[in-house]
């Protein structure tokens, strides 16, 4: 009868075991994290049985340990949408807009009109090129200040000395 009693025991670990292991292989731990403060199991009280059971085993890392505070009521909806609709996470409304005196656009004060910063950037890029054609790249642009002249200017005396590079076009009243 003693004999019986102890293989009942060791069958039911084994399966206990193969059981978690199955678990443990498709991700689904039977001993996962608890939902509230406490691994609840482990303060409900067992049977004699279990309790020699578990005497034999190791104890597991998840067991009897305090978990994280968790908040104890849960937060209204209408706390939820003051907290993200506050006054400080609005939009601000901007005051300082005026319109481009070049173009018209609207832009805001003190600084440059995107529609004429990208007219200006296209006219960089054409003088680049021009740079680039005359020089034959950019490894061989000497170390002196580069000039700019438009259709109708003429270098001054200042300008002896630096690299000019002329524009078959009348100024464009933005780039000066």
């Amino acid at each position: 009868m003693m004999n019986l009693v102890v293989l009942v025991r060791n069958l039911r670990r084994s399966l206990l075991q193969i059981e978690s292991r199955i678990l443990q292989a498709a991700g689904l731990d039977r001993q996962q994290a608890p939902a509230l403060a406490l691994n609840g199991p482990s303060l409900l009280p067992q049977p004699q049985q279990e309790q020699e059971l578990e005497d034999q085993q190791p104890p597991g890392v998840l067991d009897s340990i305090l978990w994280m505070a968790v908040p104890k009521k849960r937060r209204t909806i209408e706390v939820n949408r003051t907290r993200r609709r506050s006054e400080t996470k609005l939009i601000k409304v901007k005051n300082n807009i005026e319109p481009c005196p070049e173009c018209g656009h609207l832009k805001q004060k003190h600084v440059l009109c995107g529609f004429c910063y990208r007219k200006v950037c296209k006219e960089t890029a054409l003088i680049r090129q021009q740079i680039n054609a005359m020089e034959g790249g950019p490894l061989r642009a000497p170390t002196v200040e580069t000039v700019v002249l438009y259709e109708g200017e003429t270098p001054s005396q200042q300008d002896k000395d630096k690299r000019i590079v002329e524009r078959p076009r009348k100024r464009p009243a933005w780039f000066s």
